[in-house]
């Protein structure tokens, strides 16, 4: 399950009863859907008013992985609290490289999947925006094509998850997230 609880300072997002608050709203959602965070509204509210703030649910979601899947789910600490989580499902990868590929994600923070979902308007924009900078340099017509080509290239791969190079490129020798699930 994921469960975002937000405030409107870092002080009390740290504070070890809004910690605790969180992670019962995690397991409530865990053990029986997001539904079950209306059963823990009165105890949301109590900690507005003990933090004297504003404090919200966000985002409420809970997985169930399909037979044969494998569910993972990190959440990246900084400064004692989390800043950003990834829930993930893999098919046809074990739990250690589901984990890794979580870790991948909450660095990198791909927007596609795959480079085929990548929207064509997109890519015209980038496109454009490369041409353009390619005529601006003053690069010969005859090989803009394949500069601008090579850029969209090297974009696709920062922006879909499935080919850019894990975020500890020592430990996985430089091998793509597409490449680690095979």
């Amino acid at each position: 399950s994921l469960v975002e609880l937000k405030s409107e300072t870092d002080f009390s997002a740290k504070a070890a009863d809004f910690v605790e608050l969180t992670q019962r709203l995690a397991d409530a959602v865990l053990a029986d859907g997001e539904g079950a965070i209306d059963a823990l509204k009165d105890d949301i509210d109590s900690l507005k008013i003990a933090k004297r703030e504003n404090i919200e649910v966000g985002k409420v979601v809970r997985f169930e992985a399909a037979d044969g899947n494998v569910l993972d789910a990190y959440v990246h600490i900084q400064d004692g609290r989390g800043t950003n989580a990834v829930l993930l499902e893999v098919a046809g990868a074990d739990m250690e490289t589901a984990h890794e590929i979580a870790l991948h994600i909450a660095a990198a923070a791909p927007r596609y999947v795959s480079p085929d979902e990548i929207d064509e308007d997109e890519v015209a924009a980038e496109r454009s925006v490369f041409e353009q900078k390619a005529a601006e340099e003053g690069k010969p017509e005859n090989v803009r094509e394949r500069i601008v080509e090579g850029q969209l290239a090297k974009w696709r791969k920062e922006i879909a998850l499935l080919d850019q190079p894990h975020v500890n490129a020592d430990k996985h020798e430089g091998k793509t997230i597409e490449q680690l699930r095979e």
